[in-house]
């Protein structure tokens, strides 16, 4: 979910990452900053992210996630395979409708 936001919004500081996540699946979602900040801290490690320091729009001094190449790669490999799951949990559902 955090590559994909970044990949639809471009840079983002934690707070706005979490927020957004939260507002696309209509709060079915709520990240403290603990969860959001491991996670980036993850893919930072990952090298599928990148940090930088900017100025949020509050005129506070965050620190921004962009995407790399390789996270974009990754958000590719990572679609796929929820595409190939979703393609498969519908077909068990829909077996279990007609049965």
């Amino acid at each position: 979910m955090v590559l994909q936001t970044l990949e639809s919004m471009g840079p983002q500081h934690g707070y706005g990452i979490a927020r957004r996540i939260e507002q696309i699946s209509d709060d079915a979602f709520k990240l403290n900053e603990g969860t959001v900040y491991a996670s980036l801290m993850r893919l930072l490690h990952r090298r599928w992210i990148s940090a930088s320091w900017g100025v949020s729009e509050n005129n506070r001094k965050a620190k921004f996630y962009a995407l790399t190449r390789a996270g974009r790669r990754q958000l590719v490999t990572e679609t796929e395979n929820w595409e190939r799951l979703a393609g498969v949990m519908a077909r068990f559902l829909r077996s279990a409708a007609q049965n």
